[in-house]
């Protein structure tokens, strides 16, 4: 059977996955990066180190698990975007491993950026991957990012990417997590600041900032920081956070919408594994396409699929 690997060593999580073309299916295995207690991520000499350590052992039990035979292709993100000096030394991990790889079995090697592979999954999760083949607005949502982005088809890069609006400020898993943190969570704080949202007891009317598509997120933190220590409950504080995003993402996609015409809308990255912001977004865009979480999070599985795609060329079929 054709496999594609794919390997993601961002500044999460360590990821590898395994396509299989001819059933359309993903085997991944992935590890978020240590992070002391406290603390808001990793110094990039520390996600390196860590990288270094977890690959072999996430590669070792995708193997050891799934029957597959020796990839003919692998692809890895080398960079966080694909814009000339986008850099981050903790993809140098992922690439030197699909560089060695290529060199010793002779493997079709190919890299690409996280952004990427992030749109991809979500792409392939919501099975929409025929969308390579078409213009589409993507958000790419995450500590890092809070990009609205118009996607075109590209022969070089599978997507043209431009971009559309940004945060001009803090990003949307920043507000998150540095709001996560106040209240007491653990890094990465995703997923137990939603599970605290749900039983808020009140309703928020958020203002977005907007400045010709872009956001402005700084003011997020700054309110939460005051609401807690006017007491408010963490429930609410949590709750106010997670609106204040959902009601950015929505100005933002309006806005895209109202510059593009109406175009399929694809959300990928972490922040958009959230179930509050994602029925938000949903509730005024019912066409809206979304990755599973597991999809949506940090992962190889898009960069695999970005394997397969650059090597089917003309024969892809979709």
């Amino acid at each position: 059977m054709p496999e594609f690997l794919g390997i993601d060593t961002s500044n999460y999580t360590t990821s590898v996955a395994v396509y299989v073309s001819e059933d359309n299916k993903v085997y991944q295995q992935k590890k978020l990066l240590p992070v002391k207690e406290g603390e808001l991520g990793l110094r990039q000499s520390d996600a390196l180190f860590h990288h270094t350590k977890q690959l072999p052992e996430m590669i070792e039990q995708l193997f050891s698990e799934n029957r597959f035979g020796v990839p003919k292709v692998i692809a890895a993100s080398a960079r966080p975007r694909n814009i000339e000096g986008s850099y981050m030394p903790c993809f140098l991990c992922g690439e030197g491993f699909a560089r060695s790889y290529s060199a010793v079995t002779g493997a079709m090697i190919y890299s690409t950026s996280h952004q990427v592979g992030h749109i991809i999954a979500a792409l392939y999760s919501a099975n929409r991957l025929d969308l390579v083949n078409e213009r589409f607005i993507a958000f790419h949502v995450s500590g890092g990012t809070t990009d609205c982005l118009l996607c075109e088809p590209d022969d070089n890069n599978i997507l043209k990417i431009i971009e559309v609006g940004t945060s001009l400020d803090l990003k949307a898993g920043q507000a998150v997590d540095r709001t996560g943190l106040m209240l007491g969570l653990c890094f990465p704080c995703g997923s137990e600041l939603e599970k605290l949202a749900i039983n808020a007891d009140k309703n928020f009317k958020v203002k977005p900032v907007l400045r010709d598509g872009s956001c402005c997120l700084s003011g997020v933190e700054n309110k939460c920081s005051s609401m807690l220590k006017n007491g408010e409950k963490h429930e609410n504080i949590a709750k106010f956070c997670l609106d204040f995003i959902a009601e950015t993402i929505i100005a933002m996609t309006a806005h895209a919408i109202n510059k593009y015409s109406e175009l399929p809308l694809v959300f990928a990255g972490g922040v958009m594994s959230d179930y509050i912001i994602r029925d938000k977004i949903i509730s005024h865009f019912p066409q809206a396409c979304f990755a599973e979480p597991q999809f949506s999070c940090d992962n190889a599985a898009g960069v695999a699929i970005y394997g397969y795609l650059k090597s089917a060329g003309d024969k892809l079929c979709l």
